[in-house]
């Protein structure tokens, strides 16, 4: 069969997601607290065939910009009212059969047993269709909600997620898939030697085990990864077989398609079971023009402050200090920091100000933006499929549910029809849609 694209949905459980436009969308769905929203967009979705649906996250409102959270809660910017992604994901695959299920959790402010019990509990109740998006926080607001006065450095934060990963695979492994024997008239639930302690004592996590959750249908989540920095991309290269990327620039998505897959390729890994999706957001009209106006119609609704607001927390660096009319300048920020290096691209390339910058992170956080009738957002997809920046998209909502209402009627049927995407799902779990291999069941311990 000849190679297809995947797709995934990207929600925040909040009133915005890239877009801060979305809440003041007059199409958007007002109700983003209610579980029925979530149920809606889960359902479209999975009409759609889509791989999976993918909730990012931040464990704090935005603080950084202005010293305080009143603007950001004025504005309604990312973070400032968000429902605990796993709970939502949990109430989608309720209701969902084959969409998988991908949530955020940050390897700094948990304990990998708490995640691993969580991800192992998400992967039955979705009957395997659980993802884990790893990451390592971005900011200082983060670190003091969780009682410590400072963000770990950047790179120390890696560090402890390599280890924080490794203690939750042992935890997944330490149920044997065939421990639970249920025997009811001999009365034995499980077999003691299928299950085994994990007594890991390592330089930043200890844990005795086993997991209190029985082994679950893909063995682990999906593992999902946004590394940008160097050192991100080197966590991802080891770990990830779902990578999230943002970058508005062909080029920029090309060069770093070709960086990470030799990476991955550098740390022993097969390439093709590290898949790589940029996000976009799309536009799409019965003709060009509807499509732009609905663009425009979109783009106008964002405020600059709310992008900076949002540029602030992901890069920990307050933006309040500076020049709103000045160019962008060669700044060295704490949090991520790929995402601030494509601003500085952008800016150098177009002669942006800050206050442009803050206009297009506050339109989609940098995503670009595809825009035109079905067969012409397919062909932007389809180009930058086959002219290697992307092995799937993930596809950002200008408003929701709307803007995946378009696309899943619109889009999809086109891509199903050039042969790039699938009809019909034809496997149960997350693996299973992404054409990844089966996670290896542990050794028995003797």
């Amino acid at each position: 069969m000849p190679r297809q694209l995947h797709l995934g949905g990207f929600q925040i459980a909040s009133q915005v997601t890239h877009s801060h436009a979305a809440w003041r969308h007059p199409g958007s769905d007002p109700a983003v607290f209610d579980h029925a929203h979530y149920h809606r967009v889960g359902r479209i979705l999975e009409r759609g065939k889509f791989d999976f649906v993918f909730f990012a996250d931040l464990l704090a409102a935005p603080g950084r910009f202005g010293g305080g959270v009143e603007e950001a809660l004025r504005r309604g910017t990312q973070a400032t009212a968000t429902l605990d992604p796993v709970l939502v994901a949990t109430s989608i695959a309720a209701v969902t059969r084959r969409l998988g299920v991908a949530v955020t959790k940050s390897t700094t402010y948990f304990h990998p047993y708490e995640v691993a019990r969580a991800f192992a509990s998400l992967d039955h109740l979705s009957r395997g269709r659980s993802g884990w998006n790893i990451v390592t926080s971005l900011s200082q607001a983060e670190a003091q909600n969780f009682g410590a006065a400072e963000h770990l450095e950047h790179d120390l934060r890696y560090d402890r997620a390599q280890e924080f990963v490794e203690v939750a695979a042992k935890l997944w492994e330490s149920w044997d898939a065939d421990a639970i024997v249920a025997d009811r008239a001999a009365g034995v639930f499980a077999d003691p030697g299928k299950v085994h302690r994990v007594d890991h004592d390592g330089k930043f996590y200890r844990t005795r085990g086993p997991l209190n959750v029985p082994r679950s249908p893909q063995g682990r989540p999906v593992y999902i990864q946004a590394g940008s920095s160097p050192k991100g991309r080197d966590f991802a290269a080891r770990w990830a077989e779902a990578i999230f990327e943002i970058d508005p620039t062909p080029e920029g998505r090309r060069a770093y398609y070709d960086d990470v897959k030799s990476r991955v390729s550098d740390a022993g890994r097969n390439p093709d079971q590290v898949l790589i999706f940029p996000a976009v957001l799309t536009f799409v009209g019965e003709t060009e023009s509807i499509a732009r106006e609905k663009q425009a119609f979109h783009n106008e609704l964002a405020d600059p402050v709310s992008g900076l607001i949002t540029l602030s927390t992901h890069t920990d660096h307050d933006f309040s200090q500076h020049d709103l009319d000045a160019p962008v300048e060669d700044l060295q920020v704490p949090g991520t920091q790929g995402l601030f290096d494509v601003a500085r691209r952008l800016s150098a390339r177009d002669n942006l100000t800050l206050r442009d910058i803050g206009k297009l992170y506050s339109q989609g956080v940098l995503l670009p933006q595809f825009v035109g009738t079905a067969s012409d957002v397919a062909d932007q997809l389809e180009e930058a499929f086959r002219g290697g920046e992307a092995d799937g998209f993930m596809i950002s909502a200008a408003q929701t549910p709307g803007s995946f209402n378009d696309f899943v009627d619109a889009v999809v049927p086109e891509l199903q029809r050039r042969g790039l995407f699938r009809e019909e799902y034809t496997g149960s779990t997350l693996r299973d849609h992404l054409g990844l291999d089966p996670v290896p069941r542990p050794a028995t311990v003797e």
